[in-house]
Protein backbone atom coordinates (compact mmCIF):
# COMPACT_ATOMS: atom_id res chain seq x y z
CA UNK A 1 0.00 0.00 0.00
CA UNK A 2 1.23 3.62 -0.66
CA UNK A 3 1.65 6.02 2.13
CA UNK A 4 1.55 9.38 3.04
CA UNK A 5 4.83 10.76 5.36
CA UNK A 6 3.47 12.76 8.18
CA UNK A 7 5.46 14.29 11.29
CA UNK A 8 7.97 11.08 10.63
CA UNK A 9 5.14 9.08 10.76
CA UNK A 10 3.24 7.18 7.79
CA UNK A 11 -0.52 6.96 6.96
CA UNK A 12 -1.07 4.33 4.92
CA UNK A 13 -4.39 4.55 1.94
CA UNK A 14 -5.54 2.44 -1.02
CA UNK A 15 -6.38 4.14 -4.69
CA UNK A 16 -7.11 3.35 -7.56
CA UNK A 17 -6.27 5.71 -9.81
CA UNK A 18 -7.81 6.87 -12.85
CA UNK A 19 -7.17 8.82 -15.96
CA UNK A 20 -8.56 12.33 -14.54
CA UNK A 21 -7.42 14.98 -12.22
CA UNK A 22 -10.71 14.26 -9.86
CA UNK A 23 -11.15 11.91 -6.51
CA UNK A 24 -13.23 10.76 -4.58
CA UNK A 25 -11.70 10.24 -1.16
CA UNK A 26 -13.98 7.55 1.13
CA UNK A 27 -13.51 7.63 5.36
CA UNK A 28 -14.02 5.10 8.13
CA UNK A 29 -15.83 5.17 10.95
CA UNK A 30 -14.68 4.61 14.65
CA UNK A 31 -12.47 1.51 14.82
CA UNK A 32 -12.23 0.76 11.59
CA UNK A 33 -10.30 0.99 8.40
CA UNK A 34 -9.93 2.12 4.58
CA UNK A 35 -10.91 -2.31 3.99
CA UNK A 36 -14.43 -1.06 4.68
CA UNK A 37 -14.36 0.68 0.92
CA UNK A 38 -13.03 -2.27 -0.77
CA UNK A 39 -17.18 -2.73 -2.68
CA UNK A 40 -16.45 0.98 -3.59
CA UNK A 41 -13.11 1.44 -4.47
CA UNK A 42 -13.41 -2.34 -6.76
CA UNK A 43 -16.74 -1.91 -8.48
CA UNK A 44 -17.35 1.79 -8.54
CA UNK A 45 -18.55 2.69 -12.43
CA UNK A 46 -16.55 6.15 -12.33
CA UNK A 47 -13.65 8.00 -13.93
CA UNK A 48 -12.50 9.02 -10.64
CA UNK A 49 -9.44 8.68 -8.80
CA UNK A 50 -10.62 6.38 -5.91
CA UNK A 51 -8.80 6.87 -2.43
CA UNK A 52 -9.74 5.23 1.12
CA UNK A 53 -7.07 6.34 3.72
CA UNK A 54 -6.61 3.94 7.71
CA UNK A 55 -6.85 7.00 9.88
CA UNK A 56 -3.68 7.45 12.61
CA UNK A 57 -3.39 4.28 14.29
CA UNK A 58 -6.06 2.43 12.65
CA UNK A 59 -4.57 -0.64 10.79
CA UNK A 60 -1.42 0.06 8.73
CA UNK A 61 -0.72 3.08 9.76
CA UNK A 62 1.52 4.24 12.33
CA UNK A 63 0.49 4.78 16.06
CA UNK A 64 -0.46 8.45 17.29
CA UNK A 65 0.03 9.14 20.88
CA UNK A 66 -3.48 11.30 21.08
CA UNK A 67 -5.68 11.37 18.40
CA UNK A 68 -8.32 14.43 17.85
CA UNK A 69 -11.00 15.34 15.16
CA UNK A 70 -7.80 18.68 13.98
CA UNK A 71 -5.24 15.28 13.55
CA UNK A 72 -7.60 13.84 11.14
CA UNK A 73 -8.43 17.09 9.36
CA UNK A 74 -4.66 17.74 9.59
CA UNK A 75 -4.05 14.35 7.89
CA UNK A 76 -6.60 14.68 5.40
CA UNK A 77 -5.29 17.77 4.39
CA UNK A 78 -1.87 16.58 3.52
CA UNK A 79 -3.32 13.68 1.80
CA UNK A 80 -5.06 15.80 -0.98
CA UNK A 81 -1.82 18.33 -0.55
CA UNK A 82 0.48 15.49 -1.55
CA UNK A 83 -1.50 14.05 -4.55
CA UNK A 84 -1.80 17.72 -5.97
CA UNK A 85 -5.56 16.67 -5.85
CA UNK A 86 -7.87 20.30 -6.59
CA UNK A 87 -11.58 19.68 -6.73
CA UNK A 88 -12.53 16.42 -4.67
CA UNK A 89 -15.48 14.77 -3.65
CA UNK A 90 -15.21 13.32 0.13
CA UNK A 91 -16.94 10.09 1.51
CA UNK A 92 -17.36 9.65 4.83
CA UNK A 93 -18.82 6.99 7.33
CA UNK A 94 -19.86 7.70 10.58
CA UNK A 95 -16.91 9.17 12.12
CA UNK A 96 -15.74 9.90 8.49
CA UNK A 97 -18.72 11.55 8.35
CA UNK A 98 -18.05 14.05 10.62
CA UNK A 99 -14.94 14.78 9.33
CA UNK A 100 -15.78 15.20 6.01
CA UNK A 101 -18.14 17.84 7.18
CA UNK A 102 -15.93 19.91 9.53
CA UNK A 103 -13.02 19.60 6.62
CA UNK A 104 -15.65 21.04 4.22
CA UNK A 105 -16.00 24.46 6.87
CA UNK A 106 -12.71 24.20 6.80
CA UNK A 107 -11.64 24.13 3.26
CA UNK A 108 -14.59 24.90 1.15
CA UNK A 109 -12.84 25.56 -1.53
CA UNK A 110 -11.18 22.66 -2.35
CA UNK A 111 -14.37 20.24 -2.00
CA UNK A 112 -16.86 19.89 -5.01
CA UNK A 113 -19.30 17.61 -3.42
CA UNK A 114 -20.01 15.51 -0.21
CA UNK A 115 -21.41 12.36 0.72
CA UNK A 116 -22.61 11.45 3.83
CA UNK A 117 -22.90 7.61 4.61
CA UNK A 118 -24.51 6.89 8.03
CA UNK A 119 -23.12 9.84 9.63
CA UNK A 120 -25.05 13.08 11.28
CA UNK A 121 -24.56 16.34 12.11
CA UNK A 122 -24.50 15.42 15.85
CA UNK A 123 -22.93 12.38 17.22
CA UNK A 124 -24.08 11.34 20.59
CA UNK A 125 -22.71 8.32 21.96
CA UNK A 126 -24.58 6.08 24.55
CA UNK A 127 -22.66 5.92 27.93
CA UNK A 128 -22.73 2.38 27.40
CA UNK A 129 -21.06 2.04 24.28
CA UNK A 130 -17.87 4.24 25.88
CA UNK A 131 -18.33 2.19 28.81
CA UNK A 132 -17.63 -1.01 26.86
CA UNK A 133 -15.15 0.54 24.88
CA UNK A 134 -12.95 1.84 28.22
CA UNK A 135 -13.42 -1.27 30.33
CA UNK A 136 -14.42 -4.68 28.34
CA UNK A 137 -13.50 -4.37 24.77
CA UNK A 138 -14.51 -7.64 23.98
CA UNK A 139 -18.71 -6.94 25.24
CA UNK A 140 -18.40 -3.85 22.61
CA UNK A 141 -16.70 -6.62 19.53
CA UNK A 142 -19.68 -8.82 20.74
CA UNK A 143 -22.61 -6.41 20.24
CA UNK A 144 -21.09 -5.35 16.79
CA UNK A 145 -23.36 -7.84 15.32
CA UNK A 146 -26.58 -6.55 16.99
CA UNK A 147 -26.11 -2.69 16.73
CA UNK A 148 -24.43 -2.57 13.37
CA UNK A 149 -26.14 -4.30 10.88
CA UNK A 150 -29.56 -4.98 9.61
CA UNK A 151 -30.40 -8.62 11.69
CA UNK A 152 -31.03 -10.38 8.04
CA UNK A 153 -27.38 -9.31 6.89
CA UNK A 154 -25.20 -12.52 6.13
CA UNK A 155 -23.37 -13.45 9.23
CA UNK A 156 -20.22 -13.74 7.09
CA UNK A 157 -20.27 -9.70 6.74
CA UNK A 158 -20.85 -8.92 10.45
CA UNK A 159 -18.01 -11.65 11.37
CA UNK A 160 -15.33 -9.66 9.13
CA UNK A 161 -16.19 -6.14 10.71
CA UNK A 162 -15.61 -7.53 13.86
CA UNK A 163 -12.36 -9.08 12.98
CA UNK A 164 -11.39 -5.48 11.62
CA UNK A 165 -12.34 -3.81 14.67
CA UNK A 166 -10.58 -6.69 16.62
CA UNK A 167 -7.48 -5.53 15.09
CA UNK A 168 -8.16 -1.82 16.59
CA UNK A 169 -6.41 -0.83 19.97
CA UNK A 170 -9.92 -0.24 22.38
CA UNK A 171 -7.96 3.26 23.23
CA UNK A 172 -8.20 4.12 19.97
CA UNK A 173 -11.91 2.90 19.22
CA UNK A 174 -12.38 4.74 22.01
CA UNK A 175 -10.60 8.06 21.34
CA UNK A 176 -12.84 7.89 17.79
CA UNK A 177 -16.18 7.11 19.35
CA UNK A 178 -15.21 10.55 21.95
CA UNK A 179 -14.49 12.50 18.98
CA UNK A 180 -18.13 11.58 17.92
CA UNK A 181 -19.41 12.29 21.05
CA UNK A 182 -18.11 15.82 21.51
CA UNK A 183 -18.98 16.55 17.27
CA UNK A 184 -21.92 19.28 17.06
CA UNK A 185 -22.41 21.09 13.59
CA UNK A 186 -25.84 21.21 13.43
CA UNK A 187 -25.96 25.11 13.51
CA UNK A 188 -23.54 24.87 10.47
CA UNK A 189 -24.51 22.18 8.28
CA UNK A 190 -27.49 25.11 6.17
CA UNK A 191 -24.25 26.51 5.33
CA UNK A 192 -22.88 23.46 2.65
CA UNK A 193 -23.32 25.15 -0.50
CA UNK A 194 -22.01 21.95 -2.85
CA UNK A 195 -24.09 19.08 -3.90
CA UNK A 196 -24.80 16.77 -1.14
CA UNK A 197 -25.49 12.84 -1.27
CA UNK A 198 -26.92 11.43 2.61
CA UNK A 199 -27.26 7.62 2.25
CA UNK A 200 -28.63 5.58 4.95
CA UNK A 201 -29.92 2.19 5.92
CA UNK A 202 -33.47 2.11 6.64
CA UNK A 203 -32.08 -0.30 9.78
CA UNK A 204 -29.82 1.91 11.14
CA UNK A 205 -29.92 1.89 14.81
CA UNK A 206 -26.79 3.92 15.35
CA UNK A 207 -27.23 7.09 13.17
CA UNK A 208 -31.08 6.50 12.60
CA UNK A 209 -32.70 7.74 9.31
CA UNK A 210 -33.79 11.26 11.04
CA UNK A 211 -29.77 11.92 11.43
CA UNK A 212 -30.32 11.67 7.42
CA UNK A 213 -33.58 13.67 6.97
CA UNK A 214 -32.02 16.40 8.84
CA UNK A 215 -29.74 17.09 6.30
CA UNK A 216 -32.18 16.56 3.83
CA UNK A 217 -34.22 19.30 5.41
CA UNK A 218 -30.86 21.94 5.84
CA UNK A 219 -28.85 21.07 2.71
CA UNK A 220 -30.34 23.05 -0.38
CA UNK A 221 -28.38 21.21 -3.05
CA UNK A 222 -28.83 17.50 -1.48
CA UNK A 223 -30.23 13.95 -2.13
CA UNK A 224 -31.02 11.42 0.56
CA UNK A 225 -31.26 7.99 -0.61
CA UNK A 226 -32.44 5.40 2.03
CA UNK A 227 -31.38 1.81 1.39
CA UNK A 228 -33.67 -1.13 2.00
CA UNK A 229 -32.61 -3.94 4.71
CA UNK A 230 -29.30 -2.24 5.45
CA UNK A 231 -27.93 -0.96 9.03
CA UNK A 232 -25.62 1.08 9.80
CA UNK A 233 -22.47 -0.52 7.45
CA UNK A 234 -24.54 0.09 4.79
CA UNK A 235 -21.31 -0.18 2.25
CA UNK A 236 -20.62 -3.59 3.69
CA UNK A 237 -24.23 -4.66 3.69
CA UNK A 238 -25.55 -2.96 0.36
CA UNK A 239 -22.36 -2.00 -1.59
CA UNK A 240 -24.05 -2.40 -5.27
CA UNK A 241 -26.92 -0.31 -4.14
CA UNK A 242 -24.53 2.37 -2.41
CA UNK A 243 -22.57 2.37 -5.88
CA UNK A 244 -25.48 3.08 -7.92
CA UNK A 245 -26.75 5.82 -5.59
CA UNK A 246 -22.86 7.37 -5.68
CA UNK A 247 -22.75 6.75 -9.48
CA UNK A 248 -26.10 8.82 -10.41
CA UNK A 249 -24.88 11.54 -7.78
CA UNK A 250 -21.72 12.23 -9.53
CA UNK A 251 -23.05 11.70 -13.06
CA UNK A 252 -25.84 14.38 -12.30
CA UNK A 253 -24.47 17.28 -10.32
CA UNK A 254 -20.20 17.40 -11.83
Amino acid sequence: MPHLEYNGKKIYYQINEKEENKAIIFIHGSGENSIVWKGQLNDLNLNYTLIAIDLPSHAESDDFPELSLDLYLDVIKKLVDFLKLKKIVLCGHSLGGAIVQEYFFKNRKEVSALILCGTGARLRVSPMILNSLKNNYQEFLNGLPIGAFYRKTPKEIKEALVIETAKTKPEVTYADFKICDNFDVMDKVASINVPCLIVCGNEDKLTPVKYSQYFKDKIKDSKLVVIKDAGHMVMLEKPNELNKAIEEFIENNL
